[in-house]
């Protein structure tokens, strides 16, 4: 039974991750590639490791570890990403109507947002 879970969550984790990497490809600016590969690739990693976990029962407790990290950190680089490619200056990609927030922000010399 453990086998057969494993194997629906491999599939579906593979299938994420597949999603992912098209919306990688597909999407117009940094800002929606990033967030298609940090929400998709997560989701689709986690149920790949922890596929493998039930697939394996003796590396659960590896893979549990593995998934708690990459739950962590995907999230947290893609921040990091996002907000250095802002402050370098990419800007979102938008249509006629669109509103940029940051823009709105004023800063004081030495402040950050």
């Amino acid at each position: 039974m453990l086998n057969i879970l494993g194997y629906i969550l491999v599939s579906v984790g593979v299938a994420f991750l597949f999603l992912g990497a098209f919306g990688i490809f597909r999407m117009p600016d940094i800002y929606t590639r990033l967030q298609a590969g940090t929400k998709a690739t997560t989701l689709g990693a986690l149920g790949t490791i922890l596929g493998v976990g039930l697939i394996q029962p003796e590396w659960f407790l590896k893979t549990l570890v593995i998934a708690i990290f990459i739950a962590i950190s995907n999230p947290i680089s893609s921040h990091a990403l996002a907000r250095g490619s802002y402050k370098i200056g990419h800007k979102p990609f938008m249509k006629d109507d669109g509103v940029d927030s940051y823009s709105e922000v004023e800063l004081n010399e030495g402040e950050e947002f």
